[in-house]
């Protein structure tokens, strides 16, 4: 009880700071990728290069598809689509990190917390479903030239893409809930440079069974679009070895080869963090979110159209543009 010879000011002014208090122990320490402030500005550096790219490259490639009515066609629609996905899927983590660290401070709030969980499982299964649709669109154009507009038509693009953000988001939904009704024991520090559910599993002292279960199940979801990957790929290769042109094989191969490496670098860093139990997570596990976070997203722009003669051709008359203007 309150003594009866408080002043209301200082009744006001414990209020507050129980409030400050409690509102504290909602907010988690974000680790950062080593945990050490050397590397970390390491990593800041790199971060602050890596971004402004990510956001220039795909931004360009946005940009030329809409500008120029040659490539309206369906793979540079979903190919616009997948450079959307990969700006929205860095802005949700690279900015609060810079932020963070520019301001010396490590926190993030539970809501922010719980912002990243959804929105990082919900655009990384996005992204891999556009990856899957792309794979689709080369094996029908290479596979089957003569049925490709019959069945690449406007209304399955969209459906493709539609499709892609409902399971990913269908997908992040019952983690982020689940998520958000765990406990947390002891000191809330997330070994990490952003809310991984993983590392929030790990800090939780509530059941998290059925959690790990439903994280094992959305890796399996988020996986899947990685067989379509393989059959469609498989299904170019075959029907390219069959053309006697040895230039067209090795330009299918070249192409082929630079998207394939990128989608086992991003499908790999994932499936790798993710099939194992979050009680053998720690912060050396962040150096790897890294590669698929910030790396692929910069590299996408580069693979998928700087290769292109169309895109570049498309880029080099928007730049023209600019500079007329």
């Amino acid at each position: 009880m309150m003594e009866l010879d408080e002043s209301p000011k200082e009744i006001i002014k414990k209020a507050s700071t129980c409030e400050d208090n409690q509102s504290s122990t909602l907010d988690f320490i974000l680790l950062g990728v080593t945990g050490q402030q050397e590397r970390e500005d390491f990593f800041f550096i790199l971060f602050l290069f890596i971004y402004p790219i990510t956001l220039t490259g795909n931004l360009l490639i946005i940009l030329a598809i809409c500008s120029d009515i040659r490539l309206h066609r369906p793979m540079y629609f979903l190919l616009a689509n997948l450079s959307f996905v990969d700006i929205f899927f860095s802005s949700v983590t690279i900015p609060k990190m810079l932020t963070n660290h520019l301001l010396g401070t490590k926190a993030i709030s539970f809501g922010g917390c719980l912002t990243q969980v959804y929105f990082m499982i919900g655009m990384a299964n996005t992204n891999s479903y556009i990856l899957a649709a792309m794979a689709y669109d080369r094996a029908v154009a290479i596979s089957c030239p003569l049925h490709y507009t019959a069945i690449m038509i406007p209304r399955s693009c969209v459906l493709l893409v539609v499709m892609s953000w409902v399971v990913g988001n269908a997908n992040a939904l019952p983690h982020t809930l689940l998520t958000a009704k765990l406990s947390s024991c002891g000191k809330q520090e997330v070994a990490n440079f952003y809310c991984d559910m993983a590392s929030l599993l790990k800090l939780s002292c509530s059941d998290i069974h059925f959690n790990v279960k439903m994280m094992y199940l959305g890796t399996f979801v988020f996986s899947m679009p990685l067989l379509c990957i393989i059959i469609s790929y498989v299904r170019v290769f075959s029907t390219v070895l069959q053309v006697p042109s040895t230039k067209g094989v090795l330009k299918a191969f070249s192409t082929c080869g630079s998207q394939l490496t990128v989608v086992s670098l991003y499908y790999g860093t994932v499936m790798g963090m993710y099939f194992r139990p979050p009680s053998s997570y720690s912060l050396k596990d962040a150096v790897v979110t890294v590669m698929y976070i910030a790396v692929t997203p910069m590299l996408n722009p580069f693979i998928y159209s700087l290769r292109n003669r169309d895109m570049k051709a498309a880029l080099g008359k928007l730049f023209s543009r600019r500079i007329s203007s």
